[in-house]
């Protein structure tokens, strides 16, 4: 294990211009992870394939003013709440809090001024190979109750996990779920498409959505449709079956939420990698990227195209505020949330 590497990133643009970015790289058993206090990110990820040669396995830009520009969220934690509130508004304790709209009539990913905008404090823990985000929301802040401090934790191990812990405390009743948003192709970031991937899912039911990507509210089998990943499916025949801009949806996963317990695997069989994914959290989020083209240019001036990445966000089910029998993101204060997810890398 390396010694932390700090250096500057960048600087802000815009209300915090001139401050700095700092970034930091992490390197264990092979493996080197960067993030970066601007949105709590992840940009760099090197993985070695069975060749022994490193991909940098995650899309991303190669300045702050990109990550302003976008939409994608690429390697962001995202909140107050990731994904999608139907209406932008939710009631809590028969209070109806109206929410900072961004995508019209809804939010997605906490707001057009949600936690992947912001600049966050980091705290580096060399003993753990570890750094630390720490970011504290105020009462109203897009529209959400409460004054919440939320952190983000990247580690990783001598034997190739990197583990994201996400935590939050709030001084008053408040809903809360914090997604990490990177965007994975285990060819390389530069590679093209992804559709020569493999991809398993451990969740026998998806949350259905209307025409606004709203679930509606139906929890769904997934036997016998383009949505069963159980046995693992070969990405260019699922995206073909589902049609369209391919997945976007939640899955239901097996097993008790509020554990660590395997969820999905990503495979690469040209280069030999492969991405297994723990989860504590009910649901995951995959997108396939469909929205991406190749007017998105990324690091190096590498153009993405569409289904250039993998998205898989570990979470509370979309829109679960207004849904009654969904897994509740309710926060007290006196509580802490906790979103664990672990991403083990593999070169078979």
């Amino acid at each position: 294990m390396m010694p932390i590497e700090s250096f500057l990133f960048d600087t802000v643009e815009g209300l915090d211009e001139g401050r700095p970015v700092e970034g930091f790289t992490l390197s264990a058993g092979g493996l080197e992870a960067t993030v970066v206090a601007h949105g709590a990110r992840l940009v760099r990820m090197l993985v070695p394939g069975h060749d022994g040669a490193k991909a940098d396995v995650v899309l991303g830009f190669d300045r702050v003013a990109d990550y302003l520009a976008s939409d994608a969220y690429f390697g962001a934690t995202c909140g107050r709440y990731g994904n999608r509130i139907g209406g932008a508004a939710f009631t809590l304790d028969g209070v109806r809090h109206a929410l900072a709209v961004n995508e019209p009539p809804n939010q997605l990913h906490g707001g057009p001024d949600g936690f992947d905008r912001r600049l966050w404090q980091a705290e580096v823990d060399a003993a753990a190979n570890a750094v630390t985000f720490t970011l504290v929301s105020h009462d109203g802040d897009q529209g959400y109750p409460g004054t919440l401090t939320a952190t983000t934790r990247y580690r990783l191990t001598e034997d190739g996990v990197l583990d994201i812990a996400m935590t939050a405390t709030t001084d008053r009743p408040t809903i809360v779920n914090i997604v990490h948003h990177s965007y994975w192709n285990l060819a390389g970031h530069a590679s093209g498409d992804l559709r020569d991937h493999r991809l398993t899912v451990q969740g026998g039911f998806t949350t259905p959505v209307g025409a606004d990507l709203i679930p509606t509210g139906e929890v769904r089998p997934v036997d016998g449709t383009p949505f069963d990943l159980r046995g693992g499916v070969r990405l260019d025949e699922a995206l073909e079956a589902v049609g369209g801009f391919g997945f976007d949806h939640n899955w239901c996963l097996e097993g008790p939420a509020g554990e660590l317990r395997p969820v999905a695997v990503l495979e690469h069989s040209g280069s030999g990698r492969r991405m297994e994914l723990a989860t504590d959290q009910p649901g995951l989020q995959v997108y396939s990227g469909g929205y991406l083209n190749e007017t998105v240019v990324g690091k190096g001036g590498q153009p993405y195209c569409r289904f250039a990445g993998l998205a898989l966000e570990s979470q509370r089910f979309p829109g679960s505020p207004n849904i009654g029998h969904f897994p509740s993101a309710r926060l007290d204060p006196g509580e802490t949330y906790r979103h664990r997810m672990q991403l083990r890398f593999r070169a078979g």
